[in-house]
């Protein structure tokens, strides 16, 4: 018998149709089989990553089929390298994103959570209750984690004068990070560079005016904060002048090059005099742009176009001394920090359309001919760029993804300055708190309440695992404290210093952090559920 190319149905006239074509190249699974077939690609991944999470977690290598290399324990960048064909595996991946874009920090822990509860949710449906019953008593659950929180967030004071609370900040989100050997002081560069871009009236901060610029070479000691900004180009000639002050900029986006006809006319020259025409002509085009460029006063020029080694020379006979071949980016930044204006033609240029900037300097590092330049002491000194040192390419990249990290938890705690506390702890009293929740409850969603519960225990039960602690007796003897002490700052000693007090140890996360982390978690474990039907096509 001939297969059918799909379910055939007739309509009132006995005529055939077709319903669902090509049904035997599709692959199917429906009901608890999908959700289970999801929960387990979800679990695998969350398994991946759990030995990243906290101060003592590990790093994963991740090499790329060009063979470029990547070290780095951030949930988000191990989920983004690493190659999910699975789609709930892309769900997660892109979990984690979301987590890294809105807050920055936290990306690890936001996947353990949801692996856990849907691991939680698979033990559940085993008891036969139905998928939708299970995911409305998540979401009730996290909204009572989420007042929890509240109740036992602390305010933060934030001001200029004193940063050492956001230092503190800072620190805990670099402590899992490769940095730490020098943690308190890139904790510092992060602090003091988003205090100074930081608009403390409006609650903002502008992370466009914050670049980081790595270089490897030196020791990551060596990293520093810049007021002002840094550009990976040179002087474009080696005899003009390494270092300029009181300078004035004009930011030039036309190229130092003569006139070309726009149309698709050949410019034939047939003698030599014609030849020498043409030359003396570019030659005065040239002596044009520099005289205008010169005669608004200013006294460097940063071009975003590249000129020949003719305009070169003739800008050091007129010592004007040029940078040229400046990215877009870049040129925007000295732009904002110099408080000049971007010209696009020579005949704009006005003494008022320059930047100013104190100081301009070329920097050299170590015995390579490699140099930098440095723009410092700028009319607008909002702008800041961190200037990172390292020993491979490996360590400066993951050292830049760290920085960015402490940035935005700075920036998180600056538009809504509540804190809790991390090691757990904030978890580890969320779980209690939805338990006793679960006991007044009378309905089927308790036994969800229940498995939410011990879902959020499972990034502390990691926590501890990962830092070569006994996960099960660390997590019970905390939980009876909190309840003993009704306290809710014990967290998991990952130090094994001997105290648990998460308080005294200033290991702070921002309120604002943990509460994504529960939503986004639970709104996918919800999606998640709803799933029961998955079509795919088979493969051959």
């Amino acid at each position: 018998m001939m297969s059918l190319p799909g379910s055939i149905a007739f309509d009132e006239y006995g005529r055939p149709f077709i319903i669902l074509r090509d049904q035997e190249n599709q692959k199917r699974l429906t009901g608890n089989e999908a959700i289970k077939s999801h929960i387990q690609a979800a679990k695998q991944i969350a398994h991946i990553i759990r030995t990243s999470l906290g101060p003592k977690g590990l790093d994963k290598m991740m090499v790329s089929g060009d063979g470029e290399v990547t070290v780095t324990n951030d949930g988000a960048t191990i989920l983004k390298l690493m190659d999910v064909d699975h789609e709930i595996g892309k769900l997660m991946v892109q979990l984690s994103q979301s987590q890294d874009d809105e807050i920055g920090d936290g990306t690890t822990g936001v996947v353990v959570l949801a692996g856990a509860l849907l691991e939680q949710a698979e033990s559940l449906l085993d008891r036969g209750i139905h998928p939708i019953r299970i995911a409305d008593g998540f979401e009730l659950a996290a909204q009572c984690a989420i007042k929890h929180l509240d109740s036992v967030a602390e305010p933060f004071p934030i001001s200029r004068d004193n940063k050492e609370p956001l230092i503190e900040v800072a620190m805990t989100t670099l402590g899992s990070k490769i940095v730490n050997k020098c943690h308190r002081q890139m904790a510092e560069i992060a602090v003091d560079a988003v205090l100074t871009v930081a608009d403390l009236e409006k609650k903002d901060v502008n992370f466009e005016l914050i670049k980081l610029e790595c270089k490897v070479g030196g020791r990551m000691e060596d990293t520093c904060l810049v007021k002002g900004v840094v550009v990976d180009k040179t002087m474009s000639h080696s005899q003009m002048p390494k270092t300029l002050k009181d300078v004035k900029l004009a930011i030039l986006t036309c190229p130092f090059e003569p006139p070309k006809p726009k149309t698709k006319h050949k410019l034939d020259v047939t003698s030599a005099e014609d030849y020498r025409k043409l030359r003396e002509y570019e030659q005065e085009k040239f002596l044009t742009m520099v005289k205008q460029v010169k005669d608004a006063g200013a006294t460097l020029a940063i071009c975003q176009w590249g000129f020949d080694d003719e305009a070169n020379h003739l800008l050091l006979q007129q010592e004007l001394p040029a940078v040229r071949w400046v990215g877009g980016p870049e040129i925007e930044l000295i732009a904002i920090a110099t408080g000049g204006r971007i010209v696009p033609r020579f005949e704009e240029l006005t003494p008022d359309k320059l930047g100013y900037a104190g100081l301009v300097r070329e920097l050299s590092f170590g015995t390579t001919k490699d140099k930098m330049l440095v723009i410092e002491e700028c009319k607008n000194t909002r702008a800041v760029t961190i200037l990172i040192r390292g020993g491979n390419q490996m360590i400066t990249a993951e050292a830049k993804r760290s920085i960015h990290d402490a940035l935005c938890v700075v920036r998180s705690l600056i538009q809504d300055s509540r804190i809790v506390y991390g090691g757990g702890a904030a978890e580890i009293s969320c779980s209690l708190a939805v338990a006793r929740e679960a006991d007044q409850l009378s309905t089927l969603e308790q036994y969800a309440f229940r498995s939410f519960s011990v879902a959020l225990e499972s990034v502390p039960l990691a926590l501890a695992e990962n830092s070569g602690l006994p996960p099960i007796e660390t997590l019970s003897e905390l939980k009876s404290r909190h309840v003993a002490e009704n306290t809710s700052t014990l967290g998991v000693d990952c130090m094994l210093t001997g105290n648990s007090d998460m308080k005294e140890h200033h290991v702070i996360e921002s309120l604002h952090s943990k509460k994504q982390q529960i939503i986004l978690a639970t709104q996918l474990v919800k999606m998640i559920l709803k799933i029961d039907d998955v079509r795919s096509p088979a493969d051959k």
